[in-house]
């Protein structure tokens, strides 16, 4: 008996969802993609986060010295969105073919830069609340793995969640730099913990939501008649 199976359409290059400035940026990379030299190819902007992660690894180092160096992080954040954003609308209007290539290294080297940003933060730290970088970093962690576990149920990749996604997300950190830049790191002992508790419990309300989606999904399934 022949059993057609048919290999559904890969959509890692389709982002689900909506972020609040999802719209402004889907138009400045329309109008600002054209107007990149043909020097650069989309693959060149992919790697660029190697660069900015190593980058971040060391003004962190610089700001254990002198706190002003965060502000060399805040830009390795601003550099490693503008080639993040780039890269994917570049290799789709100069139709570059690589799409599982970009959706496997675009998105292993996102999980590098955010281990960079935790890692920095950890260097210039009080040695009291270092502990709690562990922590942040399985939770970090964990909203990746829900994306692509998510997707390997679905065939649908989602990363925005209640109007909120990686460019909200780098928002953040900027503002939370400036912060620390401000008041100093001597609060870290209280700021610290009290991110790690709100990234957690984002983290199970978004597994929650997956779960009921995927078991709706099978009872769908199975409910349908053969």
């Amino acid at each position: 008996m022949n059993v057609d199976c048919k290999i559904p359409v890969f959509a890692g290059d389709k982002k689900v969802g909506q972020s609040f400035l999802l719209p402004l940026e889907t138009k400045f990379k329309k109008w600002f993609v054209p107007k990149l030299p043909g020097c650069i190819e989309t693959w060149h902007l992919t790697y660029c986060t190697i660069l900015w992660s190593l980058s971040t690894i060391f003004f962190g180092y610089l700001a254990q010295s002198n706190l002003a160096w965060i502000w060399g992080i805040s830009l390795m954040i601003v550099l490693q969105y503008l080639t993040d954003l780039f890269d994917g609308e570049l290799g789709r209007y100069r139709d570059a073919g690589l799409i599982k290539w970009g959706f496997y290294m675009d998105h292993f080297l996102d999980y590098l830069f955010t281990c960079s940003l935790v890692f920095a933060g950890y260097l210039f730290a009080p040695s009291e609340v270092h502990a709690w970088y562990f922590f942040l970093v399985v939770i970090m962690g964990g909203f990746m793995v829900n994306s692509f576990l998510l997707f390997g149920a679905t065939n649908k990749f989602e990363i925005y969640q209640a109007g909120v996604g990686p460019t909200e997300g780098r928002l953040v950190l900027i503002v939370v730099n400036a912060i620390i830049f401000f008041i100093g790191t001597e609060h870290f002992n209280i700021l610290l913990p009290l991110s790690c508790l709100v990234t957690a419990i984002a983290l199970i309300m978004h597994c929650h939501k997956i779960h009921k989606q995927l078991w709706h999904l099978d009872m769908e399934n199975k409910n349908k008649p053969s």
